[in-house]
């Protein structure tokens, strides 16, 4: 069998990262270079009705060695985020961490006074960016795992378990990973994913999630002449900038406090633009920050005039909770099979959403599962082995003991 390890040594390495700004799907065609050498993979280790489709999503069956058991499906997603380079990363093994800070090049450190939580891994083998991108375990440590639990099912075919299905999906990262899954074709009667963070989350609620993309018009002339006729569409950003409350950001927010995100800011004379996320666990709250820029735009056109900023704000997904809560033998399922691989299960509300949010509302309850990763999306990056196998156990035992 390929360890957890190899595989994920090796996906890492693909460039996958998706794109806000494309309008097609994938958003990234490289994505999809990920996709083929999966279907390759799954058809090697012996899955059936291994697929490739026209969106990009990848899917495969183990078949059932008891009829009576459930299907169950695990997802994953191919994509990594376009916060920081997914090009050329270099993964780092440290093996027998030492417990201290790591130096990932010679610029950027990974430090336990900023990150404690890696003195929590002295003894484990670490997996680390280089410190010039991201390193992808979020989530292509997924990826590894499904397939390593998938290879070992097949493997020991005396373990009894109900017809597995799994899908790898794109562009999760953009807000569109399921935009186009046949939830009623991949026929799982419930599903996970394999996107959590820290060894032990087991997460079943997650932000409401809107964007809010604001276009603003200026108007240039010479600035010698510009009284009374000039509109700098960068100045004007800066006033909604600050017409949002200023404690009410990530940096400032956690557990289940909600937030307004500037994501992307571009600026001249004549035009700019500024992109915002918005997020809460709490559905009334939920539309309340939504109006809320609304009527910072119709203020911004009422002082500057009619059309001077155009709004496009739309909805991404919403907190699963509402839909899971119908289902609560499948959350039962995950806390046995934690506590069969001796995972005490560390339930906390994810600042932030999957595909299984979405696939909730779509008739497919879907909680998340840790993958082991820690600080996303950035250099600083980094993924515990052991925590890893642990995954890899707990999908095992899911299927085991359904």
């Amino acid at each position: 069998m390929k360890s957890v390890q190899d595989r994920f040594l090796s996906y890492v390495t693909i460039n996958t990262q998706s794109s806000h700004d494309s309008e097609t799907f994938p958003s990234t065609s490289i994505q999809l270079d990920l996709a083929k050498l999966l279907v390759a993979e799954c058809k090697s280790i012996g899955l059936s009705e291994v697929e490739l489709d026209s969106y990009g999503y990848v899917t495969a069956t183990l078949p059932a060695t008891d009829a009576s058991k459930p299907t169950i499906g695990f997802l994953a997603h191919m994509d990594t985020a376009p916060d920081a380079s997914g090009l050329g990363v270099s993964p780092i093994v440290h093996v027998n961490y030492n417990g201290e800070d790591i130096k990932l090049n010679e610029s950027i450190t990974l430090s336990t006074e900023e990150f404690p939580s890696l003195k929590c891994y002295k003894g484990k083998t670490l997996i680390t960016t280089s410190g010039n991108t991201l390193l992808g375990a979020d989530d292509k440590a997924g990826i590894a795992e499904i397939l390593t639990a998938m290879e070992y099912l097949i493997s020991h075919k005396e373990i009894l378990h109900g017809k597995i299905k799994i899908a790898f999906t794109p562009d999760e990262e953009v807000g569109k990973g399921v935009n186009h899954f046949n939830v009623e074709k991949f026929g799982a009667d419930f599903a996970y994913t394999i996107d959590g963070g820290e060894l032990g989350e087991l997460e079943f609620e997650n932000f409401n999630a809107a964007r809010a993309k604001m276009k603003i018009t200026g108007k240039s002339v010479h600035p010698g002449s510009a009284k009374g006729i000039m509109k700098n569409a960068g100045l004007i950003a800066l006033d909604i900038v600050n017409m949002f409350p200023e404690l009410e950001i990530p940096a400032r927010t956690e557990g289940y406090e909600g937030f307004y995100h500037l994501t992307k800011i571009t600026a001249e004379v004549e035009s700019a633009k500024l992109d915002y996320i918005i997020r809460c666990f709490d559905l009334d709250e939920f539309k309340q920050r939504k109006d809320f820029v609304y009527d910072v735009v119709d203020k911004i056109n009422e002082e500057y005039g009619s059309n001077t900023v155009e709004l496009n704000l739309y909805d991404e997904y919403f907190n699963m909770k509402e839909k899971v809560d119908e289902h609560p033998h499948v959350i039962e399922l995950a806390k046995k099979a934690y506590d069969a691989a001796d995972v005490i299960p560390l339930i906390v509300p994810i600042r932030g959403g999957t595909d299984g949010a979405r696939l909730s509302f779509m008739g497919l309850p879907c909680p998340n599962i840790f993958t082991g990763g820690h600080n996303f999306h950035g250099p600083y990056e980094y993924i515990a082995v052991e925590s890893m196998e642990k995954t890899v156990e707990v999908i095992v035992n899911i299927c085991k003991l359904s």
